[in-house]
């Protein structure tokens, strides 16, 4: 991967020599028709196209964003409550996770969500220990979970 943005940019500074004109838009011309230059030949370079990747990474940015905007708008609810009726509780995660770096970036993002803070990880890295300062139901939980956070994780670990 790092040697696909190495050689787009290579391209996109090629570019803007050849063409004379030292502008952005220039640069961001050669940018272009330097990824269109990888993509092409992305089957005999290492490794999967980088633009994916890259994709993949921008779109967890965007669902984190959204999971801490709505964390943030329930714990905004509770605290303007005249009287707390929140459940505060523990749960257990299961995680199909495999890679430590996942299991570890799903865990910090679930603690960087305002209203939950991972305790732990089990020894066989299957289980996230998780207290949630608004526990309904578990299965509700772990759903919201496993449907956005830590999918989002998987595919960005994908190859």
């Amino acid at each position: 991967m790092a040697i696909q943005i190495i050689l787009n940019f290579i391209l996109a500074f090629i570019w803007i020599f050849l063409s004379g004109s030292y502008t952005l838009n220039n640069l961001l011309l050669g940018f272009i028709l330097g990824l269109g230059f990888v993509y092409l030949f992305s089957g005999i370079l290492p490794g999967r196209f980088y633009f994916i990747k890259i994709y993949k990474i921008l779109k967890l940015a965007v669902v984190f964003f959204v999971e801490l905007l709505k964390a943030n708008i329930d714990v905004l609810k509770i605290v303007l409550q005249p009287k707390l009726k929140n459940e505060p509780g523990f749960f257990v995660y299961h995680t199909d996770l495999k890679t430590d770096w996942q299991i570890v970036l799903l865990s910090n993002l679930i603690t960087l969500t305002p209203g939950t803070v991972v305790l732990g990880i089990s020894d066989d890295r299957k289980k996230i220990y998780i207290h949630s300062i608004d526990f309904s139901t578990k299965e509700e939980e772990v759903e919201g979970i496993k449907s956005s956070l830590e999918k989002v994780v998987r595919e960005v670990g994908e190859d």
